[in-house]
């Protein structure tokens, strides 16, 4: 995995589920879409940073073609 692709934007939505939170981000340009889930507790930053992560993994795997 080489370079990490270059995001203009980022939206995220938070949904609280009890004592868990599902945090979806989208790179509205590809409409790319990934959501993670995590402990209400965690806080919202760490939650957005984690799904912001898999957004920059899920992206890269397409920019290289193995997805």
């Amino acid at each position: 995995m080489g370079r990490q692709p270059q995001l203009s934007e980022v939206l995220f939505e938070l949904r609280r589920i009890g004592d868990v939170v599902k945090v979806s981000a989208i790179e509205p340009v590809t409409n790319t879409e990934v959501s993670i889930m995590g402990p209400a507790s965690a806080g919202e930053y760490a939650l957005k940073k984690v799904a912001l992560r898999k957004l920059h993994y899920v992206m890269t795997r397409r920019e290289e073609g193995l997805e």
